[in-house]
């Protein structure tokens, strides 16, 4: 399959390798065009601009930072729909894997489908007589959140949490498996970013507490690192506590992921709790400590940097 990829950064990346490796054909585009250039050595071919990939590929993936993000690269200047009349287009599935808001989703899904439901005439016009693979066809939106992190991402072992038609979703599920080791349909569109906004719950007040546990030892004077070894097995055991103890504990650790990113999840989480008048204090006190983050510049220091918020010094200079 001819595939379009926009946002290849720390997930993006692995991503493509996997999808060039499973035969596709990649074409990428990068706001920033170094980070695209540097996959060309793997097989991608690069494009200008978003646009272009509507013409060649049938289906487009998308990983970039936020809604706002993911509106430009579709629906911009030089986006993947931009035009009118519109251009004749190849496109037929749009895969978002940024975590956006699910109204977001929503909207951004019904806008999209209106391009596919354009008359065949407009675009033969257009493309000076012809009229395009998938003219006045619908576009399918499938809003696929992922979750796994880099590791996930490099290992293809990404979960990924699927929402849109079941038919959508089918006719992209092999192109998910090339760096999945599972796909969930979970309903609708907007059903994938919900499903991962209860993924981020955990995930940031999991990593919370870990902070809490490794400042804990750390202050009661024993080897916090050994907290891996010590819980392993028991019920306060997973992978985050495996993955963010030796983070919080040793020094020149790659980062994975900037603290701004679960800040931006979590106001996603608070936002939609509000909407749907669900009580969630965790994830409101998390919301709080990401926010103390950011205003003592934390903002893009890696997930691990909860702890780091957690260091302020005890008492006043007696240290009482």
């Amino acid at each position: 399959m001819e595939i379009g990829f926009c946002g290849p950064g720390l997930m993006g990346a692995p991503m493509i390798r996997h999808l060039l490796r499973a035969g596709h054909t990649v074409h990428v585009w990068n706001r920033t065009r170094a980070k695209a250039e540097a996959l060309q050595a793997d097989g991608a071919k690069l494009v200008q601009t978003p646009r272009e990939l509507a013409a060649c590929c049938d289906a487009v993936l998308l990983c970039v930072a936020d809604a706002a993000a993911v509106e430009q690269t579709v629906f911009g200047a030089a986006g993947l729909l931009d035009g009118d009349p519109p251009a004749p287009r190849r496109l037929r599935w749009i895969v978002d894997h940024s975590s956006i808001p699910p109204a977001a989703t929503r909207e951004l899904a019904r806008r999209a489908a209106q391009y596919g439901a354009r008359d065949d005439a407009q675009r033969a016009a257009a493309a000076g007589g012809g009229s395009g693979a998938n003219a006045g066809t619908p576009i399918g939106w499938i809003d696929a959140p992922v979750s796994g992190g880099v590791g996930g991402a490099s290992a293809g072992t990404l979960a990924i949490m699927a929402g849109g038609a079941a038919s959508d979703v089918a006719a992209v599920r092999p192109l998910l498996a090339a760096y999945s080791s599972r796909v969930t349909h979970m309903g609708e569109v907007g059903a994938g970013q919900t499903a991962k906004l209860c993924n981020q719950a955990i995930v940031t007040a999991t990593v919370a507490a870990i902070a809490e546990a490794v400042s804990l030892a750390q202050r009661s004077g024993i080897d916090a690192a050994k907290l891996t070894e010590a819980l392993a097995g028991g019920w306060a055991d997973s992978v985050l506590l495996q993955t963010f103890v030796p983070r919080m504990t040793q020094s020149g650790q790659p980062p994975i992921g900037a603290l701004r990113t679960f800040q931006k999840d979590v106001d996603t989480v608070a936002a939609t709790a509000y909407e749907t008048g669900t009580p969630m204090p965790v994830s409101s006190t998390v919301q709080q400590l990401l926010r103390l983050a950011a205003a003592m510049g934390l903002a893009g220091a890696d997930f691990s940097a909860f702890v780091d918020v957690l260091q302020t010094p005890r008492g006043g200079p007696g240290g009482a």
